[in-house]
């Protein structure tokens, strides 16, 4: 972890928002912008980054210094650690106390050799519980953290994500800004933009924090598919409604975090 220059945390107070979503697109983006980047998959109980990048089924191997983890690509320019890796059968429910919890996420972050990395973005489950409090405590030592922040636009999601931004005053996070995900379906046919699930929350949750609003991502099916079977979207649809959001969004960071996280 000394090598690592900036540490990610992609949170959200909400389930089912997209915040892995956002981590893999990120990733992508900050790997195709000439950056080393890892994915440290902190969601315990639904480990879904190894299928999103197509490397479910991968082995972890022991080096001299510690876990090595599995590259997604033959460059070695994204690297990736999940409890996903560790499970024998992957319908296998996690089902672990906090302690052991705990104790794994100290070991993915201490006794694994990440190596040089740029960035190291940390998927996370939703919520502020144990895993967020062992994930901050384990990685304060290594640097400032940053905290990219996912949203939905209605208000139910809204007003649990604000509790979010609370954490992450409280923990010492510094809000690099907000995203919203799911923002509109765009028709591929005339172009026309429905707001399925309201729109703006993101924007104004943003405004009201006094953080950055990084953008908007509306849904679009090739992003879907393309995490289903676990292609790079970033490369392979540029033409999509979501490729300039997603685009703009990590621009955003490359800009942000070198300044935010001294």
């Amino acid at each position: 972890m000394a090598s690592v220059q900036h540490i990610i945390l992609v949170l959200s107070g909400k389930g089912g928002v997209g915040k892995s979503t956002i981590s893999t697109q990120l990733a992508l983006a900050l790997r195709h912008a000439g950056k080393k980047v890892g994915i440290l998959d902190v969601d315990l109980c639904g480990p879904s980054i190894p299928r999103m990048l197509r490397a479910q089924g991968r082995a972890v191997h022991q080096c001299d210094s510690g876990w090595v983890p599995v590259y997604v690509d033959q460059e070695q320019s994204i690297s990736l650690m999940s409890v996903g890796f560790l499970l024998e059968n992957p319908d296998e429910a996690v089902v672990w106390r906090g302690p052991k919890k705990n104790a794994l996420i100290r070991q993915f972050v201490c006794d694994v050799a990440w190596g040089q990395l740029d960035y190291l973005v940390v998927d996370t489950p939703p919520g502020t519980s144990d895993e967020h409090m062992a994930t901050v405590d384990a990685l304060r030592p290594y640097g400032p953290l940053g905290a990219l922040v996912v949203t939905t636009p209605q208000a139910v999601s809204v007003g649990d994500v604000r509790r979010e931004l609370t954490f992450c005053r409280k923990a010492g996070l510094q809000v690099l800004g907000v995203v919203e995900n799911m923002s509109g379906f765009v028709c591929p046919h005339c172009a026309e933009c429905t707001h399925v699930f309201s729109r703006g929350g993101g924007e104004e949750l943003a405004c009201h924090a006094g953080v950055p609003f990084l953008g908007s991502v509306p849904l679009d099916p090739e992003l879907t598919r393309s995490l289903e079977e676990g292609r790079d979207f970033i490369r392979e649809f540029p033409e999509s409604p979501a490729f300039p959001a997603l685009l703009s969004i990590a621009q955003k960071v490359l800009t942000e975090a070198p300044a935010r996280l001294l």
